[in-house]
């Protein structure tokens, strides 16, 4: 759809709300336009929105008095939401809002004082947030304010990066590399970690910082073999202390990378948070989506990583894969649900360019589809005893949904909190990785690591510099 914009450069908060309200769903005829007028009383935010031959316009003012970027953002967003809805013929679920990081707003109004009921308040009144996604975004931002509790200033958190997979599923964009073209790197590779890993240990030990939580994954990062693992392992036990690490995750992602052997090496080193990736319990899905297991490798190695002795286990399932029906999913959430894992994540299927998937929109499941799977999850997980921890969206996510944790009480996933809302510094070891150093307030300066193993490997000399930069920052601020 054609975007025009008069009197303002906020064209991408527009812009943003807009594929997310038509995807690439528009007409040649289509076409909408943002304006905003300042008078001596009032800044205006006015929306035109023309849609399969269908016209409407909205308004939403400010006082001049009290405009802010954040706040003149706000009512462009309305004014084009309301004009928006008003030719589609339907609302969103999460209304005006185009950001990934929802919960934000929540977290911020109830760490200042608001309640929850408050929170969903705000977001059903000013941001026409309906209120399933309401009460979904309050609750996560409850386990968040606990979360922040237990934060002193020199905290931090490590990801460690593994870029290989046995396979790559045809949903994944992410950068990762098959073992099976690219199985020669895998060594060269964790040679350079391991040089990034003890540099950054010394680092670490010189700032006065302490890692409070630690995340291994990819990728997949146990498609390493025991031994390399074991290595990993053990000079990640060298070089960092972590004994005030509140909790240390491995993806497991793939159970054909699992075995019981694996599983207990990766416990035996202290890791307490496994993660196993099911997507689905679906044998012909798995087929279809790439992956080289069954449904009943899944259920077994869980059995094995809850007899390797993991305090917390999680479990993925994706809402919207291609072949999947509501029916075929509700049977996957009640299988995962009879293993009853610590931790589920529901993800919405988001469709990525450098996903195979990306091509074949026929074969997934219609936003109504994708409703009726998320539905059964908001009433399912909470009769078994799971709240919802943390969420966020994506760019081209079926439906314009989300991806939730879900946990048992006790077992919030402290990394996905802390990374998602950006509470604090974070380091980032590895290839693609990013380095989050919060500076202050809204003030966070990113440094990304190479983006490909080979790149990685050939600048490891560089990746060790830059560590120093980082630390040189973070004990500035």
């Amino acid at each position: 759809m054609k975007l025009q914009i008069i009197g303002h450069d906020d064209r991408y908060a527009v812009e943003q709300l807009q594929m997310q309200l038509f995807g690439d769903e528009s007409q040649e005829s289509d076409r909408a336009v943002s304006v905003l007028s300042r008078g001596k009383t009032w800044l205006t935010a006015t929306a035109k929105v023309t849609y399969r031959g269908k016209t409407a316009r909205a308004a939403k003012r400010l006082r001049v008095c009290e405009e802010t970027v954040p706040l003149r953002r706000r009512i462009l967003q309305q004014a084009y939401y309301l004009a928006a809805t008003q030719v589609l013929g339907r609302t969103m679920p999460w209304g005006a809002l185009a950001g990934v990081r929802p919960t934000k707003l929540s977290t911020k109004a109830m760490l200042s004082g608001a309640s929850a009921r408050e929170a969903e308040k705000m977001l059903r009144d000013t941001y026409f947030v309906s209120p399933e996604r309401s009460r979904l975004c309050a609750a996560c931002s409850a386990h968040t304010v606990e979360a922040l509790g237990d934060l002193r200033k020199n905290d931090l958190s490590l990801y460690i990066g593994i870029p290989f997979c046995p396979t790559r599923c045809a949903y994944c964009s992410f950068v990762s590399q098959s073992v099976e073209s690219f199985g020669n790197l895998v060594q060269p590779y964790l040679d350079a970690l391991l040089l990034e890993v003890k540099r950054t240990g010394e680092l670490l030990r010189e700032s006065g910082f302490r890692v409070r939580t630690l995340y291994i994954g990819g990728g997949t990062p146990t498609t390493l073999s025991t031994l390399q693992m074991q290595t990993l392992l053990g000079a990640i036990a060298q070089a960092f202390d972590l004994s005030d690490c509140l909790e240390y995750t491995v993806e497991g992602g793939r159970p054909d990378t699992l075995d019981a052997e694996k599983l207990r090496a990766i416990a035996e080193n202290g890791v307490d948070r496994m993660s196993i990736n099911p997507q689905t319990m679906n044998d012909e899905i798995l087929r279809v989506i790439g992956r080289r297991h069954t449904a009943e490798e899944i259920v077994q190695a869980y059995r094995d990583a809850k007899a390797a002795g993991f305090r917390t286990v999680n479990m993925d399932l994706i809402a919207g894969l291609p072949d999947d029906t509501p029916k075929s999913f509700r049977a996957s959430l009640e299988a995962v649900l009879a293993l009853a894992p610590e931790n589920i994540t529901v993800h919405t299927l988001a469709r990525k360019k450098g996903a195979d998937l990306f091509f074949q929109g026929e074969k997934l499941p219609s936003a109504q589809e994708v409703a009726a799977m998320l539905d059964d999850t908001m009433r399912l997980l909470p009769e078994h005893g799971y709240e919802p921890y943390y969420l966020y969206r994506q760019k081209y996510m079926a439906g314009s949904f989300e991806n939730v944790g879900w946990c048992k009480k006790g077992h919030s996933g402290r990394y996905n909190i802390y990374m998602m809302e950006e509470a604090h510094s974070i380091l980032a070891l590895g290839c693609g990785g990013m380095n989050k150093v919060n500076l202050a307030e809204n003030d966070l300066e990113r440094f990304h690591n190479p983006k490909y193993p080979q790149e990685y490997i050939r600048r490891i000399d560089d990746v060790l510099e830059k560590k120093r930069e980082i630390f040189a920052l973070l004990k500035s601020k």
